[in-house]
């Protein structure tokens, strides 16, 4: 899978872009606040159908704009797939693919896979659990159109009881439907998280052994308020009944896979806590590339990496594990000079010079 062309108009700071992409490595220079960002953030918008910046989406449309509109037209296998998508200053967006136009975003998934690396990436290892709650969703969704249905069901599913919990009088009978509710999505959802922990495992495990030259274990693990994962469902059931009272004090749900998170450890010591900035860099890392691996193995296909200025951000061991490990997937980097990386960079490599909206070769 490779984007072979990206089309912007009135996005962001472009009026008019157009960009063909090689199927290898694709570098942007440019000093900051020129426009780089604003590139992958476009892809990564026809991946999930919204920006990695911004909950607002109305925010992408370039001042005294009324619309913005993306193409990316993708090589991938059976059929090549062209996303189109128009974003309108009243908060609505239309999505066509292949143009046909989608009904809804969870037909959007798994069509462009991507995998972004960017310095706020350092959140997942070092801030609250919505953070790799977040992480979690985002890498699950495009593997798995049922899983994003669950999830949206239960969040669907979750505000409706939470607002039943806020009002005067609590219908017990009407908690009882909720939750088994609660139960059967949370129940998918906490299944696959687990099995994408697994994973982290699975390719991890080897890839922080690399780039820590056997000196560091690393491992994943899902934490929740259930004790066992023998009967989730019921298990789920019971909590949220057992919690009920409090929950109706606090109005609000306490129990669920809302509330879950995973853990990083090094050699056996927390890494959130008690590990070096370091050893959290390398976590990330970590973390990214075996994402691209799992999505590898679940869709036979790379995915697209996108690095935003994350090469400044590590040492020379890591800058050269991420530019070793990149020969079979098409990477767009964003940077701010060229002279960290060229030593790793071949002849098949395109270099684009970015400079207030406009790109150049």
């Amino acid at each position: 899978m490779h984007v072979k062309y990206l089309q912007l108009l009135n996005y962001r700071n472009y009026k008019k872009l157009f960009l063909e992409l090689n199927e290898n490595v694709n570098i942007f220079i440019g000093d900051n606040a020129q426009g780089k960002t604003n590139i992958l953030e476009s892809i990564y918008y026809c991946s999930f159908g919204r920006s990695h910046r911004t909950n607002r989406d109305k925010e992408v449309i370039k001042w005294n704009e009324n619309e913005a509109y993306i193409k990316l037209y993708i090589d991938r296998e059976p059929i090549d797939k062209k996303i189109e998508i128009k974003i309108l200053k009243e908060g609505k967006k239309a999505i066509n693919i292949n143009s046909i136009k989608i009904r809804k975003i969870s037909e959007l998934m798994g069509v462009c896979n991507v995998v972004m690396f960017s310095p706020e990436d350092l959140k997942i290892v070092k801030e609250s659990p919505g953070h790799r709650r977040r992480f979690l969703n985002m890498e699950l969704c495009q593997l798995d159109r049922k899983y994003y249905y669950n999830l949206v069901q239960y969040n669907k599913v979750l505000m409706e009881r939470n607002t039943i919990l806020k009002g005067k009088q609590v219908d017990q009978s009407i908690l009882d439907i909720y939750d088994d509710q609660l139960a059967t999505f949370g129940e998918y959802v906490i299944k696959r998280r687990m099995w994408y922990i697994s994973q982290l495992n699975n390719y991890g495990k080897s890839i922080h052994k690399e780039i820590t030259s056997n000196k560091e274990d690393v491992e994943f693990g899902y934490l929740c308020q259930l004790k066992s994962f023998d009967n989730i469902k019921m298990d789920l059931l019971e909590l949220l009944k057992k919690n009920r009272a409090s929950d109706i004090y606090k109005n609000s749900t306490s129990i669920g896979p809302h509330r879950d998170d995973f853990y990083i450890s090094i050699n056996g010591i927390d890494t959130r806590n008690f590990g070096s900035q370091g050893q959290q860099r390398t976590s990330v890392l970590t973390i990214k590339f075996a994402s691209l691996k799992i999505i590898k193995e679940v869709t036979g296909e790379h995915p697209i990496l996108l690095l935003d200025d994350v090469l400044s951000e590590l040492d020379f061991k890591r800058q050269k594990y991420v530019l070793n490990s990149i020969s079979d997937v098409q990477t767009i980097i964003t940077c701010t000079g060229i002279e960290d990386i060229k030593l790793y960079i071949n002849d098949k490599a395109s270099i684009f010079y970015v400079k207030d909206g406009s790109v150049g070769s």
